[in-house]
């Protein structure tokens, strides 16, 4: 995925795994957002997937600690691990 930039920074999930998670994901309430657990090299942290309507895929919010934790900017590719929130989780 790749870096893109802004005020807030967001890595587009592609669209065929966009799809895939948000039929694993099931139906959403609110904004539709999807809770997840997201690793990008040694940085974990709990968030959520939004959905961007103009590419029809799904964003992840990268946080300002992780970009400087892994040295991610603007334009970086980066590989990023995602695991759906199961109803359990506080």
């Amino acid at each position: 995925m790749t870096l893109v930039a802004g005020s807030w920074h967001f890595l587009t999930v592609p669209g065929e795994l966009s799809e895939d998670i948000t039929v694993e994901a099931g139906p959403r309430e609110g904004f539709g957002s999807i809770r997840v657990e997201a690793r990008i090299e040694s940085s974990t942290w709990r968030t959520s997937l939004f959905r961007d309507a103009a590419r029809g895929t799904l964003v992840l919010p990268v946080k300002k600690p992780v970009r400087r934790a892994e040295d991610l900017r603007a334009g970086t590719m980066c590989e990023v691990t995602l695991e759906v929130a199961t109803p359990d989780w506080a």
